[in-house]
Formats: C-alpha cells, sequence, structure tokens
C-alpha cells in the first residue's frame, strides 16, 4: 500500500463518522425543534390558564367589593371593586391577544367580557346608585338576577380554563409523543450509524492491517539486509589496513576500527563517546604545533578534506607516528551534515623508505659522475706532474716560465672541478639566489669528458644572468640527471644535445591562472625519442628504459624537486621523421613558494 491510499483510508475513516455524527445530529434538531415547538405551545397554553384566573380573581374582588358595600353601605368596601374594575378592561385585553389562533377560546373570551359588561352594567352599578341614593339592596329578586348573571361569567371562566387545560395535556401528550420518538430515532440512528461506520472501519482497518503486514515484512527483509550491509561494512571497516574513525556532529567518536585503535593506542571501549582530538592528538611535523581538528576544519569547508602531509600523531602512551589523514562529512538525505568520517594510515616507514630512495639516486648521480670526475682531476695533476719533471730537468728560464703557466692553468681547472664536486652536495637550509647559467655551465664542466667519450656534441643558449631562489645542491641534481639522460638518449641517435636558458615574465595563462616570472630551460636531444605507451610512465618511480643501466629513480626525484620549488617539468617526446628526439622543459619560479619536503612534493610520497 502507498502512501497516497494509505491517506485516502485514514480521509474515510476520519470523515465517515463526521458525516454520520452530523446527519444525526441535524436528525437531532430537526426533533428537538419540534418538541421546543410544543413545550412553546403549553407555555402559551399555562400562560392562558394564569391570565383566565387573574381575569376570575378580579372578577371575584370586584364582586366581593360589592357585596361589602352593599351590606355596609362604607365605601371603603367599594374601592377592590374601583381597583378589579379600572384593571379589568387591560386584563381582558390580554387575555384575548393570547388566543391568537384559536377561534373557540377566542369567541369564549368575547363572551366572557360581554357577559362580564352585562353583569357590571346591569346589576353592579345600579345597586352601587342604589346604595349612594339611600335605598334599600335587599331586593331578593334582584340579588337573584345579579347571581345569575355573575354564574354565568363563572361559567364562561371555567370554560375558558377547561378548553386551556384540555388543550394543555394535549400538547404535553404530544410532548411525550415528540420524545418518545426522538429517542426512538436516536437509538435507531446510533444503532444505524454504528453499525454502518462498524462495517465500514473492519473494512478499512482490515485493508490498514493488511498493509501493515505487508510493510512489516518488508521492513523486516529491510532490516535483515541493512543488518548484513552493517556487518559486511563493519567487516571490511575490520579488515582494511588505513584507520578509520566515525564521529557526531559534535565530534564525538561514534565507531573506531581496529586499525585505528593501533595507531592511536586507544582500545574501542573507550574511545567511543570521546571527543576525537582527545583520541587523535595531531600536531605538525614541521612547527610541532597543534594542529586544526578534522572534525572542525570538515564543518568549516562543508566538504571532503583531502590527505595532509607533515602530520604527527600523538599515541596514548605518548609516543609519535607520522600519518597521512584526510576527512569527509557524512550526510543525511537533506544534505545537512550529521557526522564526519576520518581516515588515516601511518606513513613512517614509508617516509623513511622514500628518503631512503631519495638519498640513494643521489648517491647514483655521485657514483655516475665519480668516474668523470676522477679522470678529469687525474688528467690535469698528470701534466702538473710532467712539468714538476721537465722542470727538474735542465730547462731554460724561459722554458720554466712557460711550464709555471702551463701547471698554473691545470691547477686551476682541478680548482674549478673541486669547487663544482663541493656545491654538488652542499645543501642551503633556506632557498638562495641561483644563476642558472653558472650551474649549467659548472655541470657541463663535470661532464665534459664523459660527453665527449660519448661523442656528443652540446650546444648551449645560457642567456645569463638568469637568478631564481632555489637550493643550488638540489637543481645541480636534476640538471645532473637531464643532461646525462639526454647525452646518452643522443648517442643512439644524432650525438646532438641543445640547452638554453630563457627568463619568463609574469603572465596569465590559458585557463587564467597568474603565470609567475622566472625561468625556462629546455634540454633537448636528437635521439630516438621514446614511445607513446612509455612515456606516460618515465616520472613513476622504478620505470626505466634503460633496462639494468637504470634505476628508474632519476626523473622521479626530479620531478619532486622541480615540484618543492613550485616549478613544472614536462617530456615531449617524437619517434618518426627527421625530427625525432625528446625535449625536456622545466620552469622555475622566480620567487617560489617553497615545499620544504621533497617526499611531500612527490605524488605518492606523503
Amino acid at each position: 500500500m502507498n502512501l497516497a491510499k494509505f491517506t485516502r483510508i485514514l480521509r474515510q475513516a476520519l470523515l465517515l463518522p463526521v458525516i454520520a455524527l452530523l446527519l444525526a445530529a441535524a436528525a437531532l434538531y430537526l426533533q428537538i425543534r419540534s418538541t421546543n415547538d410544543t413545550v412553546g405551545i403549553i407555555q402559551l397554553t399555562d400562560t392562558r390558564i394564569a391570565q383566565a384566573s387573574l381575569v376570575a380573581k378580579l372578577i371575584v374582588d370586584e364582586e366581593s367589593g360589592l357585596r361589602g358595600y352593599e351590606t355596609t353601605g362604607d365605601e371603603r368596601f367599594l374601592q377592590p371593586f374601583t381597583d378589579a374594575g379600572n384593571r379589568l378592561p387591560v386584563e381582558f385585553e390580554k387575555l384575548q391577544n393570547l388566543t391568537e389562533g384559536d377561534p373557540q377560546q377566542r369567541f369564549n373570551v368575547e363572551d366572557l367580557r360581554n357577559e362580564h359588561q352585562t353583569w357590571r352594567d346591569a346589576f353592579a352599578l345600579p345597586i352601587t346608585a342604589l346604595v349612594k341614593a339611600g335605598g334599600r339592596s335587599n331586593d331578593v329578586n334582584l340579588n337573584l338576577y345579579g347571581k345569575s348573571l355573575m354564574d354565568q361569567v363563572r361559567q364562561d371562566i371555567d370554560s375558558i380554563k377547561a378548553r386551556a387545560e384540555t388543550r394543555r395535556q394535549e400538547r404535553i401528550a404530544e410532548w411525550h409523543r415528540q420524545v418518545r420518538n426522538l429517542i426512538e430515532a436516536l437509538i435507531v440512528v446510533a444503532l444505524g450509524m454504528g453499525i454502518l461506520i462498524g462495517l465500514f472501519m473492519r473494512s478499512r482497518l482490515h485493508a490498514v492491517s493488511s498493509a501493515y503486514r505487508s510493510s512489516l515484512e518488508i521492513l523486516s527483509r529491510r532490516a535483515e539486509e541493512i543488518y548484513q550491509s552493517e556487518q559486511q561494512l563493519r567487516t571490511t571497516l575490520d579488515s582494511i589496513g588505513d584507520g578509520v574513525i566515525t564521529c557526531d556532529i559534535d565530534g564525538r567518536i561514534q565507531m573506531i576500527n581496529p586499525v585505528a585503535c593501533d595507531l592511536t593506542g586507544w582500545p574501542a571501549n573507550e574511545a567511543v563517546d570521546r571527543p576525537l582530538d582527545e583520541v587523535f592528538r595531531i600536531v605538525s611535523e614541521l612547527t610541532r604545533e597543534p594542529m586544526e581538528d578534522p572534525v572542525v576544519k570538515v564543518k568549516r569547508l562543508k566538504a571532503a578534506v583531502g590527505a595532509t602531509n607533515h602530520t604527527i600523531l600523538i599515541r596514548k602512551d605518548s609516543t609519535e607516528l607520522l600519518i597521512a589523514d584526510s576527512g569527509a562529512p557524512v550526510r543525511d538525505q537533506t544534505g545537512e551534515t550529521v557526522g564526519i568520517v576520518l581516515v588515516f594510515r601511518d606513513i613512517t616507514l614509508e617516509r623513511r623508505t622514500q628518503e631512503a630512495l631519495v638519498a640513494n639516486e643521489k648517491l647514483a648521480v655521485a657514483g655516475r659522475l665519480a668516474a668523470t670526475i676522477a679522470h678529469e682531476i687525474h688528467n690535469p695533476l698528470d701534466s702538473v706532474s710532467n712539468l714538476l719533471y721537465l722542470m727538474k730537468n735542465s730547462v731554460s728560464a724561459e722554458e720554466s716560465a712557460q711550464f709555471i703557466d702551463m701547471a698554473e692553468r691545470e691547477l686551476t681547472r682541478v680548482t674549478q672541478i673541486s669547487r663544482a664536486i663541493l656545491g654538488l652536495y652542499r645543501e642551503s637550509r633556506a632557498p638562495v639566489p641561483v644563476d642558472l647559467k653558472v650551474i649549467l655551465e659548472e655541470i657541463l664542466l663535470l661532464t665534459e669528458h664523459r660527453l665527449n667519450e660519448l661523442d656528443v656534441n652540446v650546444r648551449t643558449d645560457l642567456r645569463g644572468p638568469v637568478v631564481v631562489d632555489a637550493f643550488p645542491a638540489e637543481l645541480r641534481q636534476v640538471f645532473t640527471n637531464l643532461i646525462s639522460n639526454a647525452a646518452e638518449a643522443a648517442t643512439v641517435g644524432g650525438h646532438e644535445i641543445h640547452i638554453s636558458v630563457l627568463p619568463v615574465a609574469a603572465d596569465i595563462d590559458s585557463s587564467g591562472q597568474k603565470q609567475p616570472s622566472g625561468a625556462r630551460i629546455i634540454i633537448a636531444d636528437n635521439g630516438p625519442g621514446v614511445s607513446p605507451e612509455d612515456t606516460p610512465h618515465l616520472f613513476q618511480a622504478f620505470f626505466t628504459t634503460k633496462g639494468e643501466q637504470g634505476t628508474g629513480l632519476g626523473l622521479w626525484v626530479s620531478r619532486g624537486i622541480v615540484h618543492k620549488l613550485g616549478g613544472t617539468i614536462d617530456l615531449t617526446s617524437e619517434t618518426q621523421g627527421s625530427g625525432h628526439g625528446t625535449t625536456v622543459t622545466v620552469f622555475l619560479a622566480e620567487k617560489p613558494t617553497i615545499n620544504t619536503n621533497i617526499a611531500g612534493a612527490i605524488p605518492g610520497l606523503a
């Protein structure tokens, strides 16, 4: 059952009882209204009876006052007669108005009024006048006549009351019947509505019950699937080699896998529900200052945070590990961040291995130069020894001076070579201004003998001075590698390499990024070139096209050094046609932002 159908059932279940109650209320209202009308008629009848009784009382008062005056002759007894006589016209009028809708009763009231007026005119007023005149009022016939008139008045009053009472009883009976009908109607409506609502609700509840059972089955299956998925995920997290910690939005740890427990030194039962910065304590490798909490950083950036370098994790026992870590937000269905997941790994051994590889490559470069340097130094020293030997024998002063000049030139060459050797691995702690022309000339001096052996012709376009901030020893290592590779490639091809240095002004590149000022160094050979299949792998560690003669580290380390100096290194190669060969282009910024760790600048090292 979908949500729309379930909503429709709920709406029906709500509206049907409401409609039924409204219908019952309407029927009840009509019955009550009819009953109220009957009660109103009863009340009107009671009013008529009361008004007739009031008229009867006034007539009795009038008759009593007349009798008292007739007997005593004292006008004080005549006061009730006078008062009643003054009020009766008004009360007769009220009684007349209460007979609207009942012609018979109206006729009776008119008859009563006429009979009373006859009694008053034919008997009461003459008796009053007679008594006032001093006459005798004990005439039997006269009094019998007055009595007969009053009896007629009383008969009319009784007739009015009797008819009103009869009407009242009829209305009361009608009211009882209506009440009985109302009760019976309520019982019938209640039973009917109850049965109807019961049957309808039974069908709706049956549909809801079926849907509920189906939903329970679906939820049960989904719960089982979620449980299996959770178990699979937990097993995966427990099995992977990286540490994983998940936190809620407040930075409290919710889950920590065994690798993370081992790396942090915190057992899972102690770490859960603790603040992340209490378990995952990290400081900068360079400054030893506490680093920003990954939870705070992810919440601030509202995005995944990539792996960071130079991070030291302080374990629970205060020992330290060098790690690479990254964090990402956990979002709900609305896209709101509800938690953070942190992934980190121990790179201490990896860093040491990589640093060892870099050091080994430096030794390899030194080894390759050792033979050339020894030969370059040995030849001038041999020349000096021979010249000294000749000078020991009898030579003229002119020949001796010539030999001394020759020996001095050879010693100067040895001095230049030794200075270049010292500069090759003299590391400075901070970047210093470096003239690229001077460095390239020193490297060509050191490799001159090797280039001659390979029969490689070097053409240079060294515009100087071209100065950038860098580490001289590392630049010498880069350019020694690149020139050696070019010379070895040229040996197989056209035996020629070309080296040029060009200053570059600040500019905006094609992507809209600002390009700083600096220098572009181009080393090109006319060798056979590198195949397109091998070109994408040239800067990968341990990849070489030289077979057993290469280590596969030269270009890899060179790129790391160039990237560390904020520069770029690109290689293009052509294997077809007359333009075959390989060109390496290096760009170095004049004032670079230095990454002080070579490993951090090489992809895959940090």
